[in-house]
């Protein structure tokens, strides 16, 4: 890649992606530059941004030093690339020098980042596999907010990327029962050969009882459909003093909620989990460079076991046909899964 020819993805207005030429100075002296091989779409994300469905006025992510802007229109967005150390500042170590790396950035040909900000990725794991480590990161903070203990059954509403990852995930817990609710056949076969116990379509029939049915209620159900009007059906789903860990980022999007007497009497209790924090009653034993260590051999694993990459990703893209990589995301195609960006 010569200077001046990389390329980025920016979201200019709502369902409007605009590809453009970046070219990144030299790096400063604590900075590195990256050359990107692949970075994944995080579909229900950027999906958001694609349809204008964010608060223009939250920040992207406090947490990541690539996405401290706020989330106004022309917006680069993105989170995992995965490329090579192309060239180092003066006060950085030379061995950074054509290491493969892991970054929080957008979607970029070529960036600039702090070594810090960067994650090597360990030997053995391939790029592919390696670009879905932030979605494997989300999956295991569920795991780690919805502490599944020995016996129990759990539902997960939604089989995106994140939804599977934490299916696979929870499959290889102490739970006795795993059951993934999904609409898509095919993200339900892919949910099964991850190690789901039972897939539900809860298309035309009412999912909450089919899942009652099979589980007799379960103890934990987790919501990662992107759809709020699922929520009601997770709650509905749980038996008496369950819990429902909310993954979902809804955005700007609102649904008609009724939590009736299976809520009110059955102390069903619901909360949030978002990667971009350690839950407070684990920060005396977690923080992030521990939960990314168990990411990343959670991933090594689902590479070893599933070949998780090859089940996951479906679409491999020149980043010059990004715009049309986001209306295929948005007219819901049955065998879209995760987008990686080529350059």
């Amino acid at each position: 890649m010569s200077a001046g020819d990389a390329r980025a993805v920016e979201f200019a207005a709502p369902r409007e992606v605009d590809v453009i030429d970046i070219d990144p100075p030299a790096p400063a002296a604590g900075e590195v530059l990256v050359d990107t091989a692949v970075s994944a779409v995080s579909a229900g994300t950027e999906l958001l941004a694609y349809r204008g469905d964010l608060d223009a006025e939250t920040v992207a992510d406090e947490e990541l030093s690539a996405l401290s802007g706020d989330l106004s229109y022309p917006l680069r967005y993105g989170y995992s690339a995965v490329g090579t150390v192309a060239a180092v500042g003066a006060d950085v170590d030379p061995s950074w020098r054509g290491r493969t790396v892991f970054g929080f950035n957008p979607h970029e040909g070529r960036f600039l980042a702090a070594p810090a900000d960067l994650r090597p990725v360990p030997d053995g794991v391939a790029p592919e596999t390696a670009a879905l480590f932030a979605n494997t990161e989300t999956a295991v903070n569920f795991a780690l907010d919805g502490a599944p203990r020995i016996g129990e059954r759990v539902a997960v509403f939604g089989q995106g990327v994140v939804g599977l990852l934490t299916t696979a995930l929870y499959s290889r817990s102490a739970a006795e029962t795993v059951v993934a609710v999904e609409p898509r056949a095919h993200r339900r076969r892919v949910a099964d050969a991850l190690g789901a116990d039972h897939t539900v379509d809860p298309t035309g029939v009412d999912a909450a009882g089919v899942v009652r049915d099979l589980t007799g209620g379960v103890d934990l159900a987790i919501e990662v459909s992107g759809r709020p009007e699922t929520l009601e059906t997770a709650v509905e789903a749980t038996r008496f003093d369950g819990r429902v860990l909310v993954g979902s980022w809804y955005g700007t999007k609102r649904a008609d909620l009724g939590f009736g007497d299976h809520f009110h009497r059955g102390r069903v209790s619901v909360a949030s989990s978002q990667v971009s924090t350690i839950a407070p009653e684990l920060r005396g034993r977690w923080d992030r460079e521990r939960r990314r260590d168990t990411t990343w051999r959670e991933l090594q694993r689902l590479a070893d076991e599933t070949r998780i990459a090859d089940r996951l990703v479906t679409d491999r893209v020149d980043v010059e046909d990004a715009p049309a990589a986001y209306r295929r995301l948005t007219d819901d195609a049955e065998s879209t899964l995760q987008i990686l960006f080529t350059y």
